[in-house]
């Protein structure tokens, strides 16, 4: 049976016995989870926001009496899906599921749209996205949580609990919405094709062009039986083959700064009869009067279109720190931390001493910037001489350093800048991915800039990236885990070691000092489909120690026991 990582329960653990950075550490990295269901189920709907931090409101005052911490996903994604329904019931949702019928909401705003634009989609993901415009709300509920699945953020367990029904019945539920997504797919293919077929457009002579559940069964009855509409759709792939290797709709700025207020000060009351119309939340709610940006205690940043918030206090005391656990599919993430309860012979808590930012700020899931958007500018920090070593072989390329096999490693010495570039050959082997890691680290290691012309899991051909392709299947990262570039960039001022821990998915990395100058070109090199540069580079560094540093890097020496968020 499935069971949640430790450091997800022993956060929770500490989040029901009232540690505020634990409840921070919950709301932080389930956000993304719960914009993504609510938006998608919500259809983008303008009151989305609304209903995600009345979400994490509840789930901020309701940990306390949570029983099982280990179903803490599927009770966060339920109330999530409560709340939309609540939403739904609300008069004006009423008045907008009308307008939306009618073809009198704002298309340019949908959830669809949003999940084009924010992730780049083209070709048949694109189509696989504005499909779920076509399903109805029922229909758009299941397919939220099944997208998330899909991406590896729930599991079918957690999907079926979050639907109130068991696995067996929450397995036909699916297919059933997925064979309806397949049908609107069709649709939309045959509705885009140049030159247009005139007997579809004469069956949607009467159509006032806003996509609905009639329509779809109207027009897919022509598209069916029709052999100029039939002749578009021989190469559809099976949507989950299209949505594996996507990413999640990064969250707008004013959500997550209005909840992580929220999380900071725990002082959220419970909210009876939950949203009234128009999506405000009901008197007495902690977001009857929303907060609109964070404390001093912490920043919002946008980061390649994602928003990362990073808490800038010093570190606190580690009472409640994770037990090591072996990367796997589902990695630790950040230890969690308790407050220690106040002594009796004092009102007054002692001032913690103050500690250097460095270590606080670790690499996040983010998304992809736009495509044409320069990189901001790479500050220059000071180099010398780095030296390589290690058990490694030799790129074909250039000569330089690469580990290419399980075992294999380097270790870099010095002060300066250092390229990873990754290669992922799918097309030889597709199975669990077990992340890089970085162990023995002395001084420091900061992740600076990523580049190469392009993420990953951007396309190099219709439905086919560099993670992975219809035929040969798509690599998934574990939850939590950044997504790479193809040339990752760090700044080292020590010694640190680099391991390739590949296992069923075939991994080559090749490392290689760097100047400057060099990653500089690298990241503002302009987007160039001829030369296989598909986007801009992405500046990280801040130029001092709140850059972030990268996932799996500690001070210890075990490269297989390395938490996804260390304190280094």
């Amino acid at each position: 049976m499935y069971a949640r990582p430790t450091y997800e329960v022993e956060t929770v653990l500490a989040a029901r016995a009232g540690d505020r950075d634990a409840i921070d550490e919950l709301v932080r990295s389930h956000l993304p989870l719960v914009y993504n269901i609510v938006g998608r189920a919500m259809n983008g709907h303008p009151d989305v926001d609304d209903v995600v931090q009345e979400t994490m409101a509840r789930v901020v005052t309701g940990v306390s009496g949570l029983r099982d911490p280990g179903s803490f996903r599927s009770w966060l994604v339920a109330i999530a899906l409560n709340q939309v329904r609540e939403w739904r019931q609300a008069p004006d949702a009423a008045l907008a599921a009308i307008d939306e019928a009618m073809g009198l909401a704002d298309a340019a705003s949908d959830f669809a749209t949003l999940t084009v634009t924010r992730l780049g989609l083209s070709g048949q993901r694109k189509e696989a996205a504005e499909a779920a415009r076509w399903l109805d709300a029922d229909d758009r509920e299941v397919l939220s949580l099944w997208w998330m699945e899909v991406a590896g953020e729930l599991t079918r367990a957690e999907l079926a609990a979050a639907l109130g029904t068991n696995e067996q019945h929450a397995a036909v539920r699916v297919q059933r919405t997925k064979r309806r997504l397949e049908t609107a797919r069709t649709v939309v293919r045959a509705l885009a094709a140049r030159p247009p077929c005139p007997e579809l457009a004469a069956v949607a002579q009467t159509w006032n062009g806003a996509p609905s559940d009639l329509w779809r069964k109207r027009l897919s009855r022509h598209v069916r039986d029709c052999p100029v509409c039939g002749g578009h759709l021989s190469d559809l792939v099976p949507a989950e083959r299209l949505l594996a290797g996507l990413g999640l709709v990064a969250v707008p700025a004013g959500i997550a700064a209005g909840l992580l207020e929220i999380a900071r000060t725990a002082a959220a009351p419970a909210v009876k009869g939950g949203l009234l119309a128009k999506g405000k939340a009901v008197a007495g709610s902690a977001l009857a009067a929303k907060p609109i940006a964070v404390t001093a205690a912490g920043v919002t940043l946008i980061a390649g279109g994602a928003v990362v918030v990073q808490t800038l206090l010093p570190e606190p005391p580690p009472s409640l720190r994770a037990t090591p656990v072996t990367v796997s599919s589902s990695p630790p993430a950040t230890p969690t931390s308790s407050r220690r309860p106040a002594t009796p012979t004092s009102s007054r808590r002692p001032a913690r001493p103050a500690r250097s930012p460095y270590g606080l700020t670790v690499d996040t899931v983010d998304q992809a910037p736009p495509k044409n958007r320069p990189p901001a500018p790479l500050p220059r920090r000071p180099a010398g001489t780095v030296a390589i070593g290690g058990k490694h072989g030799y790129s074909r390329y250039g000569g330089a350093p690469s580990i290419t096999h399980r075992g294999d490693y380097v270790t870099i010495t010095g002060r300066g800048y250092v390229q990873v570039r990754w290669g992922i050959l799918y097309r030889n082997r597709v199975g669990p991915f077990l992340p890089t890691t970085w162990t023995g680290l002395k001084g420091k290691l900061f992740h600076v800039a990523s580049g190469g012309g392009r993420r990953m899991d951007d396309e190099q051909a219709p439905g086919v990236t560099w993670m992975g392709s219809p035929e040969t299947g798509f690599v998934r990262l574990p939850r939590g885990q950044q997504q790479m570039w193809q040339n990752e960039f760090y700044y080292l001022d020590g010694r640190v070691t680099l391991h390739n821990n590949e296992s069923g998915t075939d991994i080559d990395l090749t490392v290689a000092p760097r100047t400057w100058q060099e990653v500089w070109a690298d990241l503002s090199a302009r987007p160039d489909p001829a030369k296989g540069i598909v986007r801009y580079g992405l500046t990280r560094d801040t130029g001092d120690d709140r850059a972030p540093v990268p996932q799996y890097v500690t001070r210890a020496a075990n490269p297989e026991r390395v938490p996804q968020r260390s304190r280094v």
